[in-house]
């Protein structure tokens, strides 16, 4: 992974070096808030960024509040280092905006797990991201009906698009990318359905006497 890194002091800020490209991390080295700034506007910048909590000028609590105002600022991860150990310090960089801090002098073992939360972080966001994107993909591809539609007073049939006329289900299956099940509610079942079977088992009914008759 790509990190960027502001540290105002040579020795620090060379320890950090060392130390990231040993877990196998690519460092951008920046050397205060103004070049870390700059740095975070180029187009290929580092997700994962570590600031030192005092800079001259532009300090990490800075720095940390403008990228938290930039509409791409909410998908980076900050680890803020502070070398002073009061609670309020702490505070004030994670009101600003750090996901996590570390503490000077570091240590090994602490900056590799830290880091390494912030790649899981930043891993998951890119996967939410992505589940984000193809969601926004499949609801781009299903068809809705909308607007007036045309229908015979008579038939019931729909005047597509095209001037044609086509049955209600089939227009919809076209339109709205579903199937139909089909089946007969219980007004049709009264008014259609039960005359024409009373009408069938009385033509059964006459059918079956005449037969009789013929036999005997």
């Amino acid at each position: 992974m790509r990190i960027l890194i502001a540290e105002d002091e040579v020795t620090s800020r060379l320890l950090l070096v060392k130390s990231l490209e040993s877990f196998g991390h690519e460092v951008v080295v920046t050397e205060d808030g103004l070049q870390a700034q700059a740095a975070l506007q180029e187009q290929d910048a580092p997700h994962l960024i570590i600031l030192d909590r005092m800079m001259p000028g532009m300090d990490g609590i800075d720095v940390c509040a403008w990228l938290r105002q930039q509409p791409w600022g909410q998908i980076r991860y900050v680890l803020m280092l502070t070398a002073l150990d009061k609670e309020d310090d702490i505070v004030e960089g994670l009101n600003a905006g750090a996901n996590d801090y570390l503490a000077k002098p570091l240590r090994r073992n602490e900056l590799e797990a830290r880091v390494r939360v912030g790649e899981r972080v930043l891993e998951l966001q890119e996967q939410l991201a992505q589940r984000v994107a193809d969601l926004e993909a499949a609801l781009l591809q299903v068809k809705t009906l909308h607007g007036l539609l045309p229908i015979c007073s008579y038939c019931k049939k729909i005047r597509d698009d095209k001037n044609y006329w086509t049955q209600v289900e089939g227009y919809i299956e076209e339109h709205a990318n579903v199937s139909f099940s089909h089946g007969i509610c219980p007004d049709c079942y009264t008014s259609i359905v039960e005359p024409q079977l009373r009408e069938l088992e009385k033509q059964a009914g006459q059918g079956g006497s005449d037969d009789d008759t013929v036999i005997g």
